[in-house]
């Protein structure tokens, strides 16, 4: 079978330069061959494509054509996770999952997130840096333990907390991230042993969540709002519930995916947004309009804040790559013809960074956003057809509303204004850990004071 051209590197080493420079890597094939090339990452092969064109055929063709493989994913969220599963149990799993993630059940948590962010923004000390990536991943990790679980104190949620958080970390350098891409590397050799370690904490998650499980089962709570009490009480159309397994499954891809993504995301988006003096004024304008900064109705819809949240996730989409879909009938696809067994990859990176779409691809413009509305098959920070992410509405809620409680309320400041570039953290981009912040003082309180003077400036008018 003839594939699309691609990097001539030994297939070893291309999977070297994927894990250690994603960026170059996707760049540098696009400059020599185009849209559409075939990588080769030591045992795995697949073609990546890069065109709008090639984006709408892939995600509107009967989706029957392909099946999915998500083997990087497996060891972490299970095999009854829905981003496993094809045909007929994919669809199953999606009808059951998307109601608590859309309409009044998502809008319903907008202030508890508004609330943690305050909490946590709350630890920090004036003028002492903090690390803006743990900071945000604080933030979210709790977001999704409350909305998820339904759980914000007592020992299972400060367990669940330590071990998901060493859990990611264990999986995030390029070095360790190397675990997920090399199958030769997951041998279970005891606890110090790299994958006998992530085992054991893995072990340690599934028991804690298949206790909380068998806990509401036992003691049934109809008032519970959090998306595991959601999931227990929904059933497919033939009226059967969701086992265990598919719980635990679904549940850790929610924890995984949506909490580390998003911690991602949240710490880009502040970064541009304290680096570039002009993004900061117009932010701050737009919230300033606002006379009540806790209604988080107002605040999802405000123009420039998703602007910034749009133009952060196509600059470094947090996931690179769509998920891969194998070719099960033959089938063309940007004009090239692909039989049964291949792999095909969209990119959304380099879809992101087009040249003929985004004018200034490498600068960060909001702006554009407001300027012309791109298609889904342009820009897709949540990939697109029937496996975009079923998050994605609650992500950009959560970003939103965290962004506008930092900055309407907090004053801060990069510690250093070098450009930042991206590092791998497991399947995704993010800032390098050492990025840092400072709480430089709190705006309320500019806001307080600058009332307070202008009241008097009045009066002392008035007595003039």
């Amino acid at each position: 079978m003839q594939l699309p051209p691609g990097p001539k590197t030994p297939p070893f080493l291309q999977l070297i330069q994927w894990i250690s420079h994603p960026l170059d890597y996707l760049e540098k094939s696009a400059q020599l061959y185009g849209d559409c090339f075939t990588v080769r990452w030591g045992n795995f092969e697949a073609v990546l494509l890069g065109s709008p064109q090639a984006f709408q055929e892939l995600f509107t063709v009967d989706s029957n054509y392909f099946a999915s493989t998500q083997g990087l994913l497996l060891p972490i969220v299970g095999d009854q996770s829905m981003i496993m599963l094809d045909g007929a149990p994919h669809h199953r799993q999606r009808h059951l999952l998307t109601p608590p993630f859309h309409g009044e059940r998502m809008r319903a948590y907008g202030q508890l997130i508004c609330n943690i962010a305050e909490q946590v923004m709350e630890t920090l000390t004036i003028s002492k840096p903090f690390a803006v990536r743990s900071a945000m991943q604080e933030i979210s990790l709790r977001v999704m333990l409350d909305a998820v679980f339904g759980i914000n104190e007592g020992q299972r949620f400060q367990q669940l907390k330590e071990l998901l958080t060493s859990l990611l970390d264990s999986v995030s350098s390029p070095l360790s991230s190397s675990l997920l891409f090399l199958r030769s590397l997951q041998r279970d050799l005891g606890p110090w042993s790299p994958w006998g370690h992530f085992l054991h904490q893995q072990q340690q998650i599934n028991s804690l969540i298949y206790a909380e499980i068998q806990q509401r089962r036992e003691h049934p709570d109809s008032t519970r709002t959090d998306v595991l009490s959601l999931l227990m009480s929904a059933c497919d159309e033939d009226g059967q519930p969701m086992t265990n397994q598919e719980l635990r499954d679904e549940l850790i891809t929610f924890l995984v995916a949506g909490h580390e993504t998003t911690a991602t995301a949240m710490s880009w988006a502040l970064y541009w947004i304290h680096h570039l003096p002009e993004v900061y004024t117009q932010l701050l304008d737009e919230l300033d309009t606002i006379s009540d900064i806790s209604d988080v109705s107002i605040i999802a819809k405000l123009p420039y804040l998703s602007a910034i949240c749009s133009e952060t996730l196509r600059l470094y989409p947090v996931s690179m790559l769509t998920m891969p879909r194998i070719v099960k009938s033959p089938i063309k696809i940007a004009e090239h013809q692909f039989e049964q067994g291949t792999k095909l990859i969209g990119c959304i990176y380099l879809a992101h960074h087009r040249e003929d779409i985004y004018r200034q691809p490498k600068q960060f413009r909001p702006e554009r956003f407001l300027e012309r509305q791109f298609s889904l098959y342009e820009y897709l920070p949540f990939g697109g057809g029937n496996r975009r992410c079923i998050g994605m509405a609650f992500a950009l809620f959560e970003m939103k509303l965290v962004l506008a409680t930092i900055v309407s309320r907090y004053r801060l400041a990069l510690l250093d204004q070098s450009p930042v570039k991206p590092v791998r953290r497991g399947a995704t981009l993010a800032p390098p850990d050492g990025m840092q912040m400072v709480v430089a003082g709190y705006r309320y309180q500019e806001r307080l004071l600058a009332n307070r003077t202008s009241q008097l400036c009045e009066l002392k008018g008035v007595h003039q």
